[in-house]
């Protein structure tokens, strides 16, 4: 398995005062991997052998297109690695939160591979050369239909770790951990509220403007950073 290879995880573990509960890879991790796996795939799958160089250097200036798309893909997959990791839980809420979360996925594994290609699609195939095409009046619904998606995700990450904190007294999380999870909490809930002003704003700003809507993006990382910048300040002061 990948997650035993990348991340072995012992009995008693703990990483950064969070005692580690999943020390064995369940099947629902053992699925999702899985369809993690075909996700990937589906980015590639519609890319044949090139037929003469001209082809080659085509594909592989379309490498950082699918660089982006698979570095997403891998931070759902890592953010879902470390729930499990830490809480272990198998019942049948976080099943079924954890199967919405792999179906959305796959869902929108093209609509994501659509969107960076048209992006980057001049630098890939030649200016004017774009096979990806787009109405201006259309605009505004990819970029609807990308933010429901990121809206979702976190959604569903934000609902697991809700779910974890409610069975802390079957966990037995300590007060440290406690507010670990808290912290994965408001996290997962700023990026929800990112994902619904995304939405907002691709719904709000005309068409000429959507460049605008990608530069929302990047409010993520201060977001990020605040929460967990401001809550590490408190947790020096509690006792693991």
């Amino acid at each position: 398995m990948i997650r035993e290879k990348i991340f072995p995880t012992k009995e008693g573990q703990h990483s950064h005062g969070f005692r580690l509960r999943g020390h064995e890879v369940q099947r629902i991790e053992t699925f999702s991997d899985a369809v993690f796996a075909f996700a990937v795939t589906l980015l590639i799958v519609s890319l044949e052998v090139p037929k003469s160089f001209d082809e080659l250097l085509i594909s592989m200036r379309g490498f950082f297109a699918f660089a982006i798309c698979f570095t997403l893909l891998m931070l759902i997959w890592y953010e879902q690695h470390v729930f499990f990791r830490r809480y272990a839980l198998d019942d049948t809420w976080t099943v079924l939160l954890n199967s919405m979360l792999i179906f959305i996925v796959l869902f929108y594994v093209y609509p994501l591979k659509f969107l960076f290609s048209l992006v980057f699609g001049d630098v890939i195939f030649g200016a004017g050369k774009n096979p990806f095409s787009i109405r201006e009046a259309q605009v505004p619904y990819l970029f609807v239909i990308y933010g429901l998606g990121y809206f979702f995700i976190y959604l569903i990450f934000f609902l697991l770790y809700r779910h974890a904190l409610r069975r802390r007294g079957h966990l037995q999380l300590s007060p440290l951990e406690v507010f670990d999870t808290k912290t994965k909490l408001y996290a997962q809930l700023a990026m929800v509220v990112i994902g619904v002003c995304a939405v907002i704003l691709a719904l709000a700003l005309p068409p000429k403007l959507a460049g605008l809507w990608g530069m929302w993006y990047f409010v993520i990382p201060p977001a990020i950073w605040l929460v967990h910048g401001r809550r590490a300040v408190i947790r020096k002061r509690i006792k693991p």
